[in-house]
């Protein structure tokens, strides 16, 4: 895709034309992604440690209690427990997500549009929903352990010891008596069910912003096209910005909505020890769902959503806002970015 200035004609909105795997500087990229996705990172993670105490909670409780009780009986480090071993784990997973979304957006973006034939609107959707699929299907191989890990640090002092919960020192000792206890398969519990929830929801979230994305800026396009609008429309930083994050918004409810009871259900059988029909034995998903439901109906299915949707959203905004800036800075030619009619 060439990234030229097209003529401003006065019936048309210039927006910001894309950026393809082979228009970036890949060192520049992956550094500074890593930098990038460290902060955002950090600024999450207390919202999504709520979301995770919510899940495996033997009953509801609201996320202002929940921070309450942190901040009383832990402290504001009580936000972070787990981060460390977090933040080891997002980088390598960040830079595998960044280079399977690209690849794949790049190879199948030429196919659908160069050979198929397909409509902007359908090739935009179906090449971002594939490569959601794909980087969330690479990134899960060190994002699962490093879940399972982080989720048990989360949690501790949050449920007492009847339900099943070990004690940890550190994300290290952890580790350790994962290995010991369940060998590698204990730090891949909830890898199916990982790839189910992530999966889908990383193509439903890149399907829905594509589409959220060219219904706004088409919107824009057609009222700056009425005969009684004399000029063109070039967005500012503050404009662009405006429609990434209503346009991630939009994505993150449509995927939330879909995911959230396989999140709930992956999320306890990763961090609950007991509940297996015999002693010593780790919970099915079958067994889990039952006791889900039990506990709390089919709505228990959809606790922490608040969180969730709140953390995917902020998360999304921050992430689609901080990629499209990555993406621009690791260009390989600065001067020729510009916008496309």
């Amino acid at each position: 895709m060439s990234l030229t200035i097209e003529d401003d004609s006065a019936s048309e909105i210039l927006i910001p034309a894309d950026i393809d795997w082979e228009m970036l500087d890949k060192s520049k990229f992956f550094f500074l992604g890593a930098a990038l996705f460290s902060g955002v990172s950090g600024f999450l993670y207390p919202m999504v440690l709520m979301k995770t105490r919510q899940q495996v909670a033997l009953k509801d409780v609201t996320c202002f209690k929940i921070a309450t009780s942190i901040f009383r009986n832990e402290g504001y480090r009580g936000f972070y427990l787990g981060f460390g071993t977090s933040i080891m784990g997002t980088i390598p997973a960040r830079a595998l997500y960044m280079g399977a979304l690209e690849i794949t957006k790049s190879n199948v973006g030429n196919v659908a549009s160069d050979h198929l034939g397909l409509p902007e609107a359908s090739a935009s959707a179906i090449t971002n929903a594939t490569a959601g699929l794909s980087a969330a299907m690479a990134a899960q191989l060190v994002w699962t352990p490093i879940d399972v890990v982080s989720q048990r640090l989360m949690v501790q002092g949050a449920i007492s010891s009847s339900v099943g919960i070990n004690r940890y020192s550190s994300g290290l000792d952890a580790f350790l008596k994962i290995i010991r206890s369940d060998g590698i398969k204990g730090l891949y519990r909830g890898f199916g069910l990982s790839i189910l929830t992530y999966a889908p929801s990383n193509a439903v979230w890149w399907a829905s912003y594509s589409f959220a994305n060219k219904g706004i800026w088409d919107g824009l396009r057609s009222y700056f096209s009425k005969p009684d609008c004399d000029t063109g429309y070039k967005p500012d930083g503050k404009s662009m910005l405006a429609v990434q994050c209503v346009s991630a918004a939009m994505a993150s409810g449509a995927s939330t909505l879909l995911t959230m009871p396989l999140d709930t259900v992956k999320t306890r059988l990763q961090v609950l020890e007991g509940g297996g029909s015999e002693p010593g034995r780790k919970p099915s998903i079958v067994q889990t769902i039952r006791t889900l439901v039990n506990q709390g109906g089919l709505s228990a299915c959809y606790r922490g959503f608040g969180p969730r949707w709140a953390s995917m959203s902020m998360s999304a905004t921050t992430m689609i806002t901080t990629y499209e800036f990555l993406k621009r800075m690791s260009a390989k030619n600065q001067v020729c970015l510009g916008f496309q009619g």
